[in-house]
């Protein structure tokens, strides 16, 4: 039944909205709020209007302002008694569960009519009558509502279908169709398709129209799969929802009640007697029934990753889900671009589904009845000809004006992050493209970027860098000439690329495209390490005649610890005098002993940062290109401050001066550690040694900061103020005032945000722990109407969710030296704590990680809780991320010890427990996480742990990469016991455990086979036999070759199996089945 409530609502505004549009700011957050919620007792469907508004009342201690908004709204409150249009989401035998638009129903089998049956064996599973009544999931359903319960934000219902004009509107076609696409499992159509299509309307492929109920629950049922996470704006209607033609079906045509045969009058009799004693049966289950809330069907119950029961369907999460990625979570990437007037919130759309190829869209076009910019399309084919040849777009950059686009086709992998390929100009109005390099068009570049101005293109091939400074010419001028083999110009080497940039560009830009910044890396005294592969020949050429079977061999210039390492210098280019010089300060680091960690252009000067090899000690200098003078502005010397590092990190922003705004000199926004925690500091200006500190406190900013609005002076960040589990977007003033929650913060959550090139919109990532969603909103800065819309809310992962048995998340903290570090527990479905389980710890632990955090993530930990039935525990140690320097920097100098100890103390605590097993207990890890597994093994001896797995570990660090491994160890030469001490080297202790397995890839540039092997040398000369080997050709670090990392998890499945079933269990002497036969007098 429908009401007109008047209602009110407390709502609070950062600062920033005040002004003259305060009210249009109020009343938009008053619609995302309630429309769409449920109180308990009511559903708000649509909010009238606000008819009376507060004056703002200052919050004490803090800088928000709360406004107290009256306001009326249509809302649907179930009655008993009403009838409702619904649809079925599960059958069995104990009843049908359905969902009329939010509100979930149980209609039980004794209010099924008699001559409709349960049907175990129909494909699907079936309540008929073995006629034209089916009732299955996805069937259209008439219910009459017999009861109702509220709890906290929720509703149930009991409901029947017994009275004549009840029951299927499906015939068994209809309910075919309808099955296999129910209203859970739909999603969203591509956000450019017309909205207003028949395969469109959410609200018709969920309710029927004959039924009032089912029309006004429209705004509602929009987003009902969306469970827990607001609610999203219905699509438009062509026409109205109880038109004649939404009850006609093409094949069967309008729908026609099903006629029932009246019953003789003595059968009636004997059938309300027997009635009335199965309906007081009936009755008191009733009540049991919904006081224990034991009638919720898996598809109803909303997912609760903090639930402590589990509520079954039967569905377990399968490996196979998990590695078709069918678990995983919808997202949009944007690619925000400024428009060629500068423009604020564009998007760069590459093959959107009915448009042209490339084109750029205002990020509004979205949304109905907003006002955007046309979409401008940039490339109408991702294919095109040069020269008779045709051409495939594998990248595209586009020119800051838009008339002309960078192309890249041909692309070929290098490494990680890096790539070469052909590169051309593609001309937006002709749609014609020509080679970038007209002398060398089948030349192989490897990076290349457009000047800010847009008039010139620095490139490099065979790592060399090139310009061609006027588009307009064809002229190409080489900058450098000695590259090759050794030195690297523009782009990283293999170590710079993996460790420091994550990336492979090197090369910058002056503001006003007169200079140019670039590394030169000189890896000439860098060891080369051979990688094999023995399959497949990723150089792309053909083998020499007589060497084709053979395997390929590539060499990397590979620095190991200790080894020496690349020597890095920046160099600058003169366009305009065509002059290749550097910029030196009188206490550089000498070359043996610098990397060079962040360069960033503050208007004609540079700041760089650099840091000591083992970076300990970081020195700030501030280059002064124009006039080729630097001086170092900071040194700072961390291992004097608390013995630990620092951590390399690209988020510094520049902040160039504006006295108008407050801002009378350049500056720029930094990270530091401040107080034992890393926080955000402003210099201003750009030689300033003291900064203001922004953000302070017992918490950490994370990759900050995200984005500053220059116009308002405001700085948005991701942070763990409340709790390190969790990450929410602040804003803050640039002054250090007012720092302000930005995304929603009322329960837990974890959060990303992107913003536009001109900071007036925003892409929010809601990541968990619920079913993650996308929202893009315009910002305080935006001096348009406020605009704010879903773009993905993941119906589909919901529906999944709801309809599988999915683990019981259990988060604390154990307490070690002082610290609380963070724990969680996977326990299957229908845990029972007077059973005994296997329990697996996985983790990875490397320095400033984090795996426990509130992440929505269905992986191989939930698979095996889930599926297998074990108990699944992830620790994040010492060591770790965003709890403080206090808890990161004591693993320094001997990483494994003290992370392994605390895997071990976790273990015990866990092997404590009287629902666990202690003599099936594993540990498995990739990555840092392998060695980390051999490590806890090794340092166990089989006490706590007895079995283990490890994939593509490290075993000794003196073979990985230098810039990482001293960052925590040191040198070797520094530090030579730490490094023996961390090697895995104590076979008599990994003898003690039942059995362990190791697995790695052939082709690992990152974590050499090396490890793996001269692990295995120690085993065989100790007689060590307790493990299983498993090495895939080709395959990097990631096994992913020829199906490797599905027998990834397929063996650590089985193998995990196998274990906790006793199969690895050792015996003394192995003895034949025929001995065995033999000494019982038996074959």
């Amino acid at each position: 039944m429908y009401f007109l409530y008047e209602l009110e609502r407390v709502i609070t505004l950062h600062p920033s909205f005040f002004g003259p549009r305060v009210k249009e700011y109020l009343t938009n957050r008053l619609l995302e709020d309630v429309e769409g919620t449920c109180t308990g007792q009511y559903y708000i469907i649509c909010v009238m209007d606000a008819y009376d508004i507060s004056e703002g009342r200052v919050v004490p201690g803090s800088a928000v302002a709360e406004y107290t908004v009256h306001y009326r709204a249509v809302v649907w409150r179930p009655f008993k008694g009403e009838t409702v249009d619904a649809i079925v989401s599960s059958v069995n035998r104990m009843g049908v569960f359905a969902d009329v638009g939010p509100l979930p129903v149980f209609v039980s089998n004794h209010l099924i009519p008699g001559d409709i049956k349960w049907d175990p064996n129909a494909t699907p599973p079936q309540y008929t009558d073995n006629g034209d009544q089916v009732i299955e999931k996805g069937t259209h359903l008439r219910i009459k509502l017999i009861g109702t319960r509220s709890d906290v934000g929720s509703m149930f219902a009991i409901g029947s279908i017994k009275e004549d004009f009840l029951g299927s509107e499906n015939d068994r076609s209809q309910g075919l169709k309808m099955a296999s696409n129910p209203y859970h499992d739909e999603e969203r159509k591509p956000l450019n398709q017309d909205s207003s299509s028949p395969e469109d309307r959410n609200s018709l492929d969920s309710f029927t129209s004959s039924s009032d109920t089912s029309i006004a629950l429209e705004r509602l049922n929009h987003d009902g799969s969306a469970i827990g996470n607001g609610h999203t704006k219905a699509p438009p209607r062509t026409r109205a929802m109880g038109d004649k033609a939404d009850d006609y079906d093409e094949e069967d045509g309008f729908y026609v009640p099903p006629v029932r045969l009246a019953l003789e009058r003595r059968n009636r009799r004997i059938i309300w007697a027997l009635g009335g004693l199965c309906f007081g049966g009936w009755l008191l289950a009733l009540v049991l029934f919904l006081s224990r809330r034991s009638y919720q069907p898996a598809s109803s119950v909303p997912f609760d990753p903090a639930a402590t029961v589990s509520h079954g369907s039967g569905k377990a999460v399968t490996l196979d889900q998990y590695l078709n990625g069918e678990w995983r979570p919808k997202h949009h990437t944007l690619s925000w671009i400024a428009g060629a007037n500068g423009e604020d919130g564009l998007l760069l759309e590459v093959e959107e589904p009915g448009q042209d190829y490339l084109t750029v869209e205002d990020v509004r076009s979205r949304k109905e009845n907003a006002k955007y910019l046309p979409r401008q399309t940039l490339m109408k084919s991702g294919e095109f000809e040069v020269d008779g040849v045709k051409v495939k777009t594998n990248k595209v950059w586009p020119r800051k004006d838009l008339k002309k686009v960078l192309v890249m086709s041909d692309e070929l992998k290098n490494w990680r992050h890096s790539y070469t390929g052909l590169f051309w100009i593609f001309d937006v109005e002709s749609q014609q493209a020509e080679p970038l390099d007209p002398s060398k068009p089948g030349g192989r570049i490897q990076l290349a970027s457009w000047s800010p101005q847009d008039d010139a293109i620095v490139f490099t091939r065979d790592n060399n860098m090139f310009l061609r400074p006027n588009i307009a010419s064809k002229d190409v001028e080489q900058i450098t000439k000695d590259g090759g083999e050794q030195i690297f110009y523009g782009v990283p080497d293999w170590v710079y690329e993996e460790e420091v940039f994550a990336g492979n560009s090197a090369t910058g830009w002056s503001e006003d495209g007169k200079f140019i910044s670039f590394m030169r890396t000189n890896d000439s005294a860098v060891p080369e390490y051979p990688i094999q592969y023995f399959v497949s020949r990723p150089s792309g050429t053909e083998p020499a005649p007589g060497e084709e079977n053979y395997p390929e061999v590539r060499q990397i210039k590979y620095p190991k610890a200790g080894a020496p390492n690349p020597v890095a210098d920046l160099q600058f280019y003169d366009v305009a005098k065509k002059d290749v010089f550097t910029v030196r300060t009188d206490s550089d680091f000498p070359d043996d002993d610098r990397l060079i960690t962040e360069v960033v252009w503050c208007g004609s000067q540079v700041l760089v940062k650099n840091t000591n090899r083992e970076s300990d000690i970081m020195k700030v200098a501030l280059l002064d290109v124009s006039e080729r003078t630097g001086k170092v502005v900071r040194t700072d010397n961390v291992n004097e401050l608390d013995g630990g590092w620092f951590e390399i990190s690209e988020s510094t922003i520049y902040i160039p001066g504006d006295p108008n705004k407050g801002r009378p000199h350049d500056g720029y926004i930094d990270t530091v550690i401040h107080e034992g925690y890393d926080h955000l500091a402003y210099f201003t200006p750009l030689d300033s040694t003291e900064p203001l500190m922004l953000t302070s406190g017992e918490w950490e900013v994370v990759n900050a900061p995200s984005a500053v609005d220059l116009n308002s002076n405001l700085v948005y960040f991701l942070a763990t103020k409340d709790g390190s589990t969790q990450r929410y977007a602040y804003s803050i003033n640039l002054d250090g005032t007012a720092l302000q929650h930005y995304t929603e913060h009322r329960k837990d959550g974890y959060y990303d945000v992107s913003f536009s090139t001109g900071v007036g919109f925003c892409l929010i990532n809601y990541e968990g722990p619920d079913i993650p969603w996308q929202e893009v909103r315009s910002t305080p800065g935006f001096e348009g109407h406020f605009y704010s819309e879903r773009w993905e809310s993941n119906p589909g992962l919901a529906q999944m969710a709801a309809a599988h048995e999915l683990p019981i998340l259990i988060y604390s903290t154990i307490n070690i030296d002082g610290i609380d570090l963070n724990v969680i527990e996977r326990r299957p479905p229908h845990f029972d704590e007077n059973k005994k389980y296997p329990v697996l710890f996985e983790l990875y632990g490397g320095p400033g990680s984090q795996k426990v955090d509130k992440k929505f993530n269905i992986d191989f930990q939930t698979y095996v809780a889930s599926n297998l039935g074990y108990v699944v525990v992830t620790f994040d140690g010492r060591g770790t991320g965003f709890l403080g320097r206090k808890a990161r920097v004591p693993i320094r100098g001997h990483i494994g010890y003290i992370e392994g100890m605390d895997q071990i103390t976790a273990a015990k605590m866990w092997a404590a427990k009287d629902y666990v097993d202690p003599e099936r207990m594993a540990i498995w890890g990739w990555s840092y996480g392998g060695f980390m597994a051999l490590k806890t093994l090794e340092l166990d001896g089989g006490e706590t742990f007895k079995y283990g797995m490890s994939v593509a570990p490290v075993t000794d660090w003196r073979f990985y990469d230098s810039i990482y491994t001293e960052r925590y160890m040191h040198t070797p030469q520094n530090n030579p016991d730490g490094y023996l001490n961390t090697t895995i080297t104590n076979t008599t202790a990994l003898a003690g455990n039942v059995r362990f397995l190791i697995m790695h890839g052939v082709a690992d540039d990152n974590v050499h086979l090396q490890n793996t092997l001269t692990l295995l040398d120690k085993l065989d000369l100790a007689g060590v036999e307790n493990y299983d080997y498993h090495v895939f050709p080709d395959s990097d670090h990631s096994i992913f070759f020829h199906n490797a990392n599905r027998m990834v998890y397929d063996r650590l499945n089985n193998w995990l199996i196998n274990a906790f079933n006793g199969e690895w269990l050792r015996t003394e002497d192995a003895i034949p089945v025929e001995r065995i036969g033999a000494s019982t007098g038996k074959r």
